[in-house]
């Protein structure tokens, strides 16, 4: 199954490449391309991936960077969820779909087959489960996955997230048991359901707290790097078990910004990432 692909990845590299590309990233030896933007973004890609692919656990690929672009963008999406796939790599595609279930339908028919296949989605189901069962049958037919929104890093994720409910549990606490009790029937070898769930480092007590009260669940971890989070807040999580990965976007594929505009620009990422796999493993 395809979260214990990941688990048994992440035992070794922890670390999950944002791949969040966008044209003001690209070093000077790349923009100067006479090609289209999305074909110089599929090409920092690659470079990224071939660079890094022996330090990352897999990769993240978020799909509103290449729709800004249009159909050149989307053309790059296509290009790079294929290539971290062809390299042997688990690609999620961070797209956040949510929507009712003869929507829900479609998204998952276009990110889990075609020219847009993904191992892994992000789905927001704050609309409730009709939101998150159409992708079911593919966690079993297909050997794919889900990282539900769960407990978010952005700053006004408390506004609804953790609004005390009936009896006494916050919202993102309730969707927690919901998430669980989704993945139940699809927990694999390494003790992890297909349905997985995403929570910022930026809240390492109440990732802690989560970790105990669904220990079937797999984590996607925003937060790291550019958004403050660092090795010693997953610690105390990692020395139970490596039940995530930790995503860094920015901090990672924008290393060789003021550094270099030369083809030498992937030194500097492999560098960044190396020094993240480092920051978190040391402290296991």
């Amino acid at each position: 199954m395809i979260m214990d692909r990941l688990y048994e990845a992440a035992k070794v590299s922890p670390v999950c490449v944002g791949l969040d590309t966008k044209p003001g990233f690209l070093p000077g030896c790349l923009a100067a391309k006479d090609w289209s933007m999305g074909e110089k973004i599929a090409e920092f890609n690659r470079r990224v991936i071939d660079a890094t692919a022996d330090l990352a656990g897999c990769y993240k690929v978020q799909v509103a960077c290449y729709e800004a672009m249009g159909l050149d963008g989307m053309c790059a999406y296509a290009d790079t969820v294929k290539y971290v796939r062809d390299q042997g790599k688990i690609v999620i595609g961070d797209c956040k779909r949510g929507d009712i279930s003869s929507t829900a339908e479609q998204y998952a028919a276009g990110h889990f087959t075609g020219d847009f296949e993904v191992d892994i989605l992000t789905v927001n189901a704050y609309m409730g489960e009709d939101a998150a069962s159409p992708y079911y049958p593919y966690l079993k037919e297909r050997d794919k996955g889900l990282f539900v929104l769960l407990h978010t890093s952005n700053p006004s994720a408390r506004d609804f997230q953790e609004q005390p409910m009936a009896g006494g549990d916050l919202l993102y606490e309730q969707v927690a048991d919901a998430i669980a009790a989704w993945g139940q029937s699809t927990i694999g070898a390494s003790g992890y359901s297909a349905v997985g769930a995403v929570v910022g480092l930026t809240y390492p007590e109440a990732f802690e707290a989560l970790q105990e009260r669904c220990p079937a669940t797999f984590f996607l971890v925003p937060g790291y790097g550019a958004q403050g989070g660092t090795g010693r807040d997953i610690a105390n999580i990692f020395r139970r078990s490596r039940c995530a990965v930790i995503n860094s976007s920015r901090g990672i594929i924008c290393g060789h910004q003021g550094k270099t505009e030369g083809e030498d620009f992937v030194d500097y990422i492999r560098g960044k990432t190396a020094a993240m796999k480092e920051d978190i493993l040391q402290w296991l």
